[in-house]
């Protein structure tokens, strides 16, 4: 493998990646190659084994289109469940055997002279036609860095890189933050320890999660009857669907949600006064809804504190916070979520005249072209990149999308004989002023919070302003007007012939 060339490299083994190498095969091209720096595959969902992790997407909706699943065991799935899919669709589809575990990929080059991609991995060098960056956005965490926590005493871990050797019984656990990790794993190891200080900043909005248990008998039932399957993930889809006017502009689908959260606040917590610390003060859809029947309960136990307070400094055996209040702790938790304007990811790839992708973006802030391709990056297909992701439907969707787009530049490539696409400056420059015009009137930017959408800036490099349809419509097509052809050159000479590429339909 190192020395050797692909028509493409694919980056990373979630659903971005899977579903891409699925997609490639399907439409007859074999040459590519998955970099995966585990050893296994499932991205975000194979790295999350928190107590309680589970996806805040049904089902049936957070799945392939192409690959039904008739044996999901819940409403809403489990990480472990998850997990298994995205294994048994690289084993379905025969995508195993193309990637390449416990490979990292340390760096990646775009090399002008030769047109094509250098990708260095420990294991040495390999060059590719074209890179698809599958590396998610929710697979970094977002370690605070808080004064004083190389002084504490205690075992202290981040929700996404759980420590099972840790036995919380007995312990007095500081968790700070109160996002969706914490919703989950709160309620599941509050009967286990002695006591349990949750520091909370801004309180969540939260929904009743309504989710149930799929019994033997249905899933035989989606498995004798595909079409029953489809259906309930296309009613699925439009209940989802019709939402999202109520985050791109005030209606009245935001008020009944409000209206549906806060009766689920006030049927869970009885106390008015912690009612009233527990309530946000922003609008709701500003950060993230988090779905959970137990959040509140669990914040209501004799053993549990709620501190509704940033953290100040960590010291040995205690946590304070931003009153100066010092909260005695043996074991601490984040759950202060992932890096997703920030991802380090991108600081290893560089495009055209040595520009870095990590540099170009903290100066000038996360842009892409239909959150898919970048100007100066030829060739580069950013799975979930830039203004893809979903406040109301499942990013499955998204990639699909993403899927077909890609697809359709490996065509147009095969068909004009060129060497890559690389996406005009004034075009993805005018794309981004559009979608962040639109951004300006939604719940993400005006609902009076701070949130992981926002960049430093106060932009919104993270979130689609419009339906899952319209962005479907949008990369229907490979637009090739929109691109600069780079032409062929002799030094890439050795490179296999570019095949003819199927539809993938």
């Amino acid at each position: 493998m190192p020395g050797s060339h692909h028509r493409i490299v694919i980056i990373g083994t979630g659903f971005a990646g899977v579903g891409m190498a699925i997609r490639l095969r399907q439409a007859g091209i074999d040459d590519f190659v998955v970099l995966e720096r585990a050893e296994t595959v499932g991205g975000v969902w194979r790295d999350n084994v928190y107590p309680g992790c589970q996806c805040d997407v049904p089902s049936h909706l957070y799945s392939y289109s192409f690959a039904p699943k008739a044996d999901w065991t819940r409403s809403y799935p489990l990480r472990e469940e998850i997990w298994r899919y995205l294994e048994d669709c690289a084993d379905q589809f025969d995508v195993r055997r193309s990637i390449r575990f416990n490979t990292p990929v340390t760096a990646a080059h775009w090399d002008e002279h030769r047109r094509r991609w250098r990708i260095e991995t420990p294991d040495g060098e390999l060059t590719a036609d074209a890179l698809v960056a599958g590396v998610g956005a929710l697979s970094e965490p977002n370690l605070t860095d808080v004064p004083g926590i190389e002084s504490f005493d205690g075992p202290v871990f981040h929700s996404a890189t759980w420590r099972h050797d840790v036995d919380l019984t007995g312990r007095t656990v500081a968790v700070i933050g109160t996002g969706s990790s914490a919703i989950q794993f709160v309620p599941r190891i509050q009967p286990l320890v002695e006591k349990l200080v949750v520091f909370q900043r801004t309180p969540p909005w939260v929904v009743p999660q309504m989710d149930a248990a799929i019994g033997p008998e249905w899933q035989r039932r989606y498995a004798r009857h595909p079409w029953l399957q489809r259906i309930v993930r296309l009613w699925q889809y439009w209940s989802r669907e019709v939402t999202v006017s109520g985050w791109t502009r005030m209606s009245f689908m935001r008020h009944v949600t409000r209206h549906v959260a806060t009766k689920h606040l006030e049927r869970q917590v009885v106390d008015p006064d912690l009612r009233r610390r527990l309530t946000p003060p922003y609008e709701i859809g500003c950060k993230r809804i988090l779905l959970s029947d137990t959040w509140y309960p669990a914040i209501q136990k004799p053993n549990v504190e709620l501190v509704e307070t940033a953290v100040r400094e960590i010291r040995p055996g205690a946590v304070v916070g931003a009153d100066g209040v010092e909260h005695a702790a043996d074991t601490i938790i984040f759950g202060t979520g992932f890096r997703v304007t920030t991802h380090p990811g991108f600081d290893h790839i560089v495009g055209r005249d040595g520009v870095n992708l990590g540099d170009l973006w903290r100066e000038k802030g996360m842009e892409a072209y239909l959150g898919t391709t970048v100007a100066g990056f030829p060739n580069l297909f950013l799975m979930t990149g830039p203004n893809t992701g979903l406040g109301h439907s499942s990013i499955v969707f998204i990639l699909e999308s993403q899927f077909t787009y890609v697809l359709g530049a490996l065509r147009a490539m095969a068909e004009r004989g060129v060497a890559a696409f690389d996406p005009r400056p004034a075009i993805q420059a005018a794309y981004n002023l559009e979608i962040q015009k639109r951004l300006a009137k939604s719940v993400w930017n005006s609902g009076g919070c701070s949130s992981w959408y926002l960049d430093a800036r106060g932009q919104n490099p993270t979130l689609w302003p419009g339906s899952t349809i319209e962005f479907r419509r949008r990369l229907r097509k490979f637009d090739v007007d929109a691109y600069e052809s780079l032409e062929r050159v002799a030094a890439a000479a050795d490179a296999p012939a570019a095949a003819a590429v199927g539809t993938g339909d």
